[in-house]
C-alpha cells in the first residue's frame, strides 16, 4: 500500500497496485505544470488509487481536452493526470509520495524537449519523445 498527501495535507490518496515504473517526463506542458525541468510521474491503475480525504479540493485543468491534470485547490500540489481515453489508468506525480518506492523501470521521456539549463547525469534510457 501507497500512501500520498498534497503540500497543505487537506488531499490524501492511497495507491494499492505496485508503482513498479517512474518516467521524468520532460515535455514543455510537464516543465510548465511542475515549475521544473521535468515531472516524475508513473502509471498506476485507476482501480488501485483512492482518495481517502479532501476530494472536494480537487480541481482539474485541461490544458488538452483529452487529458484532466488533477491538483489541490488549496495549495496547488499537482497529484495526477488521467486520459479520457485511457479511463483505467492514472498517472501519479511521485512528488506527492509519502512512502518509498523501488521501481525497476526508469527512464526519461520527451527528452527532445528538454530544458536548456537541466543536464541528465544519469545513465537512465533516455526517449526523445513518448517511451513505447
Amino acid at each position: 500500500m501507497h500512501k500520498g498527501s498534497c503540500l497543505c495535507g487537506k488531499v490524501r490518496y492511497e495507491v494499492s497496485g505496485d508503482i513498479d515504473e517512474v518516467s521524468m517526463c520532460h515535455c514543455k506542458q510537464c516543465q510548465k505544470a511542475q515549475g521544473s525541468a521535468f515531472a516524475a510521474v508513473a502509471p498506476v491503475r485507476s482501480a488501485d488509487f483512492r482518495i481517502t480525504q479532501g476530494a472536494e479540493y480537487l480541481k482539474e485543468y485541461r490544458a488538452t481536452p483529452n487529458k484532466a491534470r488533477v491538483f489541490c485547490l488549496e495549495c496547488g500540489s499537482p497529484l495526477y493526470s488521467a486520459r479520457d481515453d485511457r479511463p483505467e489508468m492514472k498517472r501519479l506525480r511521485l512528488g506527492t509520495l509519502d512512502t518509498r518506492i523501488l521501481a525497476d523501470k526508469r527512464y526519461h521521456a520527451w527528452v527532445s524537449s528538454k530544458a536548456e539549463w537541466f543536464d541528465l547525469a544519469d545513465e537512465l534510457p533516455r526517449f526523445p519523445e513518448f517511451a513505447r
